[in-house]
């Protein structure tokens, strides 16, 4: 994706960002995101910024998805997803997350930009 940035975030865990707006980072272990079986904070927990409420909706109320969030992101436009899980999505669902991600950060000139040039608009 253009313009990103990685900045290397508390423990050197990446955030990456357009225009500098965060629209993909891994997070530290936090007490809101635990094994239900053993209390283990998750090392490995990727958030990805989203559209809108719906979208969010949409990826983790299905039980089956890798996608989830917790009550600290209550009202806050993005879903999470453990490293350990990310094989369970194809890269292309992947990429269309990543990308949708930046969209949702990106300026308008930007985002306009490069739907035109990838003919998704």
């Amino acid at each position: 994706m253009p313009h990103v940035t990685v900045d290397p975030g508390t423990r050197n865990n990446p955030v990456y960002q357009v225009g500098g707006k965060s629209f993909v980072f891994f997070r530290n272990p936090r007490p809101d995101a635990v094994d239900p079986d053993t209390g283990e904070r998750y090392p490995d927990v990727i958030v990805f910024w989203v559209a809108s409420e719906g979208d969010k909706l949409a990826m983790v109320q299905d039980q089956t998805s890798p996608y989830f969030t917790t009550p600290h992101f209550d009202g806050h436009p993005s879903v999470l997803l453990r490293g350990s899980r990310v094989g369970e999505i194809s890269y292309e669902e992947l990429a269309e997350v990543v990308q949708d991600a930046w969209l949702s950060r990106a300026s308008p000139t930007r985002a306009r930009k490069w739907l035109e040039e990838h003919r998704l608009s």
